[in-house]
């Protein structure tokens, strides 16, 4: 019923899922986000690369259930047609953080606790993994590819906690602004979880990519008719160092980013989500009306 935080890194759909106009601000978009996703909208927005995040609640609490999902989430997510069982195709692994109100004043200000996935524990994944993003500069030269699908290979620079450095690159199919309009920040920063790269270059040449699903645990990570497969146990839940955390349910739920990698003219990989719902509520529908009583 509510977004509390929208906050975007940089990315291709960022400024347009959903919409900026000129003028907005934080909490403008994150009204727009809610529009968006809350009750039975159900309208994509995006988080754009690593680290990028949105906040939002229920109207309730939601109860962690013993040994059972309590929440889904719908994302974006589809199988390649021509081998499905692997499992491959467009999945962009969105990390689930979850927090319970513990001060009651119905803001999302108490302790975050990450829903450890699938790979939560892969030796390739790293936490309290740090990255930054800067605004390009006014007079930033665009540097065009020689495929022509992209026109500016070194648009947004970021740089990382372990070292590393690159750029979000801008293609020819999204021509706004990919960095957040409504921000005065010229540098924007988000830690969390890294998850291991999950794209694979098919075509050696950088032309066509296969983003293979985590087993489970994420947003966007595998088709929405698989619904066990994008829901959520509340009882996964880990403290900063990694211990399991017993909570009574959550107020809060915030989805982030999870993998900082670009894939040619696919761009980066950006979590997308439309809804949620609470899986311990049934929701209502109205029956169909009878024929027979026209």
């Amino acid at each position: 019923t509510r977004v509390y935080e929208y906050c975007p890194a940089p990315g291709q759909f960022v400024n347009e899922m959903p919409q900026y106009v000129e003028g907005d601000t934080a909490a403008d978009m994150a009204r727009k986000a809610e529009e968006s996703i809350s009750g039975t909208n159900d309208i994509m927005i995006s988080l754009g690369a690593y680290g990028g995040y949105v906040t939002f609640g229920f109207d309730h609490t939601v109860m962690n259930v013993e040994g059972e999902n309590d929440f889904r989430i719908w994302g974006n997510a589809f199988y390649e047609l021509t081998n499905p069982d692997a499992r491959g195709g467009s999945a962009e692994p969105g990390i689930v953080m979850v927090s319970y109100d513990t001060n009651c004043n119905g803001l999302p200000d108490d302790e975050w606790y990450e829903l450890a996935g699938s790979h939560y524990r892969n030796p390739a994944t790293l936490h309290n993994y740090t990255i930054s993003y800067r605004r390009p500069a006014p007079d930033h030269e665009p540097v065009e590819d020689e495929d022509g699908y992209l026109n500016d290979l070194r648009y947004i620079p970021w740089t990382d906690s372990e070292g590393g450095s690159g750029y979000i690159a801008r293609n020819i199919f999204h021509a706004q602004d990919y960095y957040p309009r409504w921000t005065s920040d010229d540098t924007l920063t988000f830690t969390g979880t890294l998850l291991p790269n999950n794209a694979v270059d098919t075509s050696g040449i950088g032309r066509y990519y296969i983003l293979y699903a985590f087993d489970w645990g994420y947003v966007d990570n595998h088709p929405n008719e698989f619904a066990e497969l994008n829901s959520f146990n509340i009882g996964n839940a880990v403290d900063s160092f990694g211990n399991p955390v017993k909570l009574p349910g959550a107020d809060f739920i915030r989805v982030y980013t999870g993998i900082n990698q670009y894939c040619g003219g696919l761009g980066e990989t950006s979590t997308e989500l439309s809804r949620a719902a609470d899986l311990h509520i049934d929701i209502y529908q109205p029956p169909l009306p009878n024929p027979l009583n026209n």
